[in-house]
């Protein structure tokens, strides 16, 4: 059975992780490098890496800041911000990063998908969607970090992107972002139905349940950030809580427990 996947997110900017709501209102949250070793000790599955102001400021990723993550991280590494075309996704992948993410360019320019897939493999291309909802039961697709809104049907955009050679989908609520009210679960099973590809979900994150909720709406991965910066939750203790529901889950990193007993006595335990 495979398993589901604890993503941590580090949303950069001028090198250091800050986090808000709707990237607006942004705090510092402290260094890439120190939360990427931190995560990884703590059980993470991956880890995603995006510079939210590369695509705004027309200008390419940190690079240094990949290879400084990269330095300190072992698990699987998604960098996304600022790709635009298979040079600058080539410079990524040699400082460190296994995945790369594409957003706004690949709307711009939806062959970028593809040309990507064929130079490094629809493994290494994940499609990044911020989606608004629009209606009921209906969503399209923002772009440079909400700044603009499209009039493209956000689920058909997931299909298409797939089509062309897209790997995986990071699908994020642009409503819920930094709010704590929970993913969006239709948003989640309205994707999920629309593509064959692993889905992380995220936006909206604020407790183990809300995870919960999103693996039980069908996404294969899911990503938070504000619940593990604020150090209310480590991730093996979201992991301990959603093995004792019945998700299938590694937990293996970081030495973790798998009997009942120990999950019954840790899944609640928050960081001091």
């Amino acid at each position: 059975m495979l398993t589901h996947r604890i993503i941590p997110c580090l949303d950069c900017r001028d090198g250091r992780v800050v986090k808000g709501v709707k990237f607006s209102n942004l705090r510092d949250m402290g260094s890439p490098v120190e939360h990427a070793a931190n995560y990884e000790a703590q059980g993470a599955d991956e880890l995603v890496l995006l510079d939210i102001s590369a695509t705004v400021q027309s200008r390419r990723n940190q690079t240094e800041t990949v290879a400084a993550v990269r330095n300190e991280l072992s698990i699987p590494l998604t960098v996304g911000g600022g790709v635009r075309d298979r040079a600058t996704a080539f410079e990524l992948l040699q400082n460190g990063a296994d995945k790369v993410a594409v957003n706004s360019a690949a709307v711009a320019r939806p062959e970028l998908i593809e040309e990507l897939a064929a130079e490094f493999g629809s493994q290494c291309v994940v499609l990044a969607v911020d989606a608004v909802a629009s209606g009921t039961d209906a969503w399209t697709v923002t772009v440079r970090s909400g700044s603009r809104n499209l009039e493209l049907d956000a689920i058909e955009w997931c299909h298409q992107a797939c089509q062309r050679g897209a790997g995986e989908i990071l699908l994020t609520s642009w409503d819920r972002d930094g709010t704590g009210s929970g993913y969006d679960l239709r948003l989640i099973q309205a994707v999920r139905s629309a593509v064959s590809v692993p889905v992380i979900a995220s936006g909206g994150a604020d407790e183990p349940q809300h995870l919960l909720e999103a693996i039980q709406a069908g996404a294969d991965a899911v990503l938070a950030a504000s619940i593990f910066h604020s150090g209310r939750y480590r991730v093996e203790v979201v992991k301990l809580f959603l093995a004792s529901h019945g998700i299938p889950i590694r937990l293996e990193q970081a030495g973790l427990e798998t009997d009942e007993k120990n999950q019954e006595s840790r899944h609640d335990r928050s960081i001091d």
